[in-house]
């Protein structure tokens, strides 16, 4: 009787465990395949013009290390990226390049290009999803 309340009582551990509501909803494997298509998309459309670090080339290129705009509202950035409307917050002629628009990406996509952009190359800022972007873009 007493190993079958010990188990009991792992079990209930167990399960509260895995209710938190702090925990986080995205399932463990699905992480690395955010990250993996968020590096993907970084690689092959955006180092070109802002490096392998994410550090632009001043005066040209601007950096993604530390940027407000990253950092910032996501529904902006996602504007950004997908439309290339420049945010309100990045003033106009600071760069002489404008941001191509990558229109053909799916919200999936985004999402997950910008994840991966705010939680890499030293930024820390939350996650970015699908629902995010598709509502950014219908603003």
């Amino acid at each position: 009787m007493l190993r079958y309340a010990g188990w009991l009582a792992l079990a209930s551990l167990g399960g509260a465990a895995g209710c938190s509501r702090h925990a986080d909803p995205t399932p463990t494997a699905a992480k690395p395949a955010i990250a993996d298509t968020g590096a993907r998309l970084f690689n092959g459309n955006c180092i070109a013009c802002h490096q392998e670090g994410a550090r632009g080339l001043p005066g040209v290129y601007p950096s993604l290390v530390s940027s407000p705009v990253l950092l910032g509202d996501p529904k902006d950035l996602a504007r950004w990226v997908v439309r290339g409307q420049r945010p309100v917050s990045m003033p106009a002629g600071r760069y002489p390049t404008l941001m191509p628009a990558f229109g053909w990406m799916k919200p999936g996509d985004v999402a997950a290009l910008l994840t991966y952009l705010r939680s890499h190359f030293g930024n820390e800022a939350s996650a970015v999803d699908a629902a995010t972007v598709t509502e950014a873009l219908d603003e």
